[in-house]
């Protein structure tokens, strides 16, 4: 049995998008956790936001820290107290905010983080779901609290944002808008949409009002718009544009953090108090509970997730990272193992 592993890792925080590749003992689990062989794991946008130290007051991290947000494998072995899951299962997960590490090619996860592979998928597609799609639960069961018969819109819904919120939303029985391109205007309206606005030829404020729910995904530029659609008392839940106040409190953070989060996002904060509405940030967290729902609607909807065709071995991943930064990936980027 080998001991060592390979492992894509940063020593500190810096603007440089590099990270090195490093021979690192296969980790040892306590009785709550599996040792997962990783197939698979996704680059996202989240990655260069931790390398840069972006997010680190909502996670601090210590070094050498292995990166890496979401995974799929095989499990090794099981600690001792884990009942649920047995060595040879195909898993997926968004790993813990406080031990994360996908890019290795062995992990140490927390039992409840994990959940079984959806069945239509393979281990590349798989590893492309698990952060959409929590995204996703977590925003309109948690953070909007969706009532049945509402609307909501989610701008730059058409990429895997938008795969995993549609059928989510219209489960639960929103009325479903979207805009984004028109390559995905078609996938869009079959997986469940109400309605599909091409965003070059149709601008969202002209043709959308009183809108109960808005899930941002573009970011702070589109916020003033977004605010402008939505019905007094409705929400605006943010992916991009930043802490604010409620993500402090209800994160149970130390006060001076829920203090600077509060100056942080004042502003917009402000803003949506003129329009009497809530303005909610959220930062995904790992839920393999939330995550076996999530495969359900993955399976039912055989939902498969866009995946750049180019894939990566961990010796390139800062080619991947390059892509994911600063290309124009095709879908999810993908390191394969």
């Amino acid at each position: 049995m080998k001991t060592l592993m390979k492992a894509a890792q940063i020593t500190k925080y810096s603007k440089d998008i590099h990270i090195q590749v490093n021979d690192i003992p296969i980790p040892e689990i306590d009785e709550n956790q599996v040792l997962v062989k990783v197939k698979a794991a996704a680059v996202n946008p989240l990655e260069m936001l931790i390398i840069t130290g972006s997010v680190k007051l909502i996670q601090d991290y210590e070094f050498p820290l292995t990166l890496g947000n979401e995974l799929t494998g095989i499990i090794e072995k099981v600690g001792k107290s884990v009942t649920e899951f047995q060595v040879g299962e195909d898993i997926y997960t968004r790993l813990p905010l406080k031990r994360i590490g996908a890019f290795a090619e062995y992990a140490a996860i927390d039992a409840t983080a994990i959940a079984p592979m959806p069945k239509n998928l393979s281990y590349v597609e798989a590893a492309a779901a698990p952060l959409a799609g929590l995204t996703a639960y977590q925003g309109l069961h948690e953070e909007l609290e969706a009532q049945p018969g509402k609307s909501v819109f989610i701008p730059g819904g058409s990429g895997s944002f938008g795969q995993m919120a549609v059928p989510l939303a219209k489960e639960m029985g929103l009325n479903v808008i979207v805009s984004g391109n028109s390559e995905a205007r078609e996938r869009t309206l079959e997986m469940g949409a109400d309605q599909y606005l091409i965003y070059k030829t149709e601008n969202y404020v002209d043709v959308l009002s009183d809108v109960d729910y808005v899930i941002d995904t573009l970011g702070p530029k589109e916020f003033d718009n977004e605010l402008s659609i939505i019905k007094p008392g409705g929400r605006l839940l943010s992916l991009r544009t930043g802490p604010n106040k409620l993500f402090g409190k209800k994160g149970n953070f130390p006060f001076w953090k829920q203090k600077l989060f509060s100056i942080a996002g004042a502003k917009y904060d402000h803003k949506a108090k003129k329009h009497n509405v809530e303005y909610h940030f959220m930062f995904v967290r790992s839920d393999g509970a939330q995550l076996k729902k999530v495969t359900k609607i993955i399976e039912e909807n055989n939902i498969v997730p866009p995946i750049h065709p180019a894939l990566f071995s961990i010796d390139n991943i800062n080619e991947a990272l390059e892509l994911v930064a600063n290309g124009r990936p095709r879908g999810k980027v993908i390191i394969n193992f």
